[in-house]
């Protein structure tokens, strides 16, 4: 990996490099502002695309990291209820910030500072390969699914809505 990542990118490949994860990080000069371009840069299916999602949970001061595919939405209820919180929502971008030390459009799944748990859709796990945001909206990370739920610690849940987008 390179040294000369912008810090946030560099937190990232830290995680990588220190977990033995077999993943590589690659930049997007055109950004990837959208799970739609994100997937169109990377050459995967939207489907591979892992959308980070950090959600209040109840009246705030409690977090979340939920990762759902670029092609649905997360279900707020399905949430909530795995997470055992009265509801969720989704956190403003400086909540983001503040919890993660990702801003939007970059936030990548690990390391995440202030996250109380982290969900990962189950149907991430059924791809050879995913691709996560890796702290700028320019930088992805592609990385086994199996990996990513150990680094990040997280529960292989249903949290999507029955709807895609």
């Amino acid at each position: 990996m390179r040294s000369d990542w912008p810090e946030p990118v560099e937190r990232v490949a830290s995680v990588l490099r220190s977990s033995g994860i077999e993943g590589r990080i690659e930049e997007f000069k055109e950004g990837t502002p959208t799970a739609e371009a994100a997937a169109e840069a990377a050459g995967c299916s939207l489907a591979q695309i892992v959308k980070s999602l950090v959600f209040a949970l109840d009246d705030g001061g409690r977090y979340a990291l939920v990762m759902v595919p670029g092609d649905r939405r997360a279900d707020r209820a399905k949430v909530a209820a795995e997470l055992r919180a009265e509801r969720a929502k989704a956190a403003s971008p400086q909540e983001v910030l503040d919890v993660t030390g990702f801003e939007v459009g970059g936030v990548a799944p690990f390391p995440v500072g202030r996250v109380e748990a982290c969900l990962l859709e189950r149907t991430l796990v059924t791809h050879d390969v995913v691709w996560v945001g890796a702290g700028t909206h320019r930088h992805m990370a592609v990385l086994a699914p199996a990996d990513l739920a150990r680094v990040t610690k997280a529960r292989v849940v249903d949290a999507v809505s029955e709807t895609t987008i």
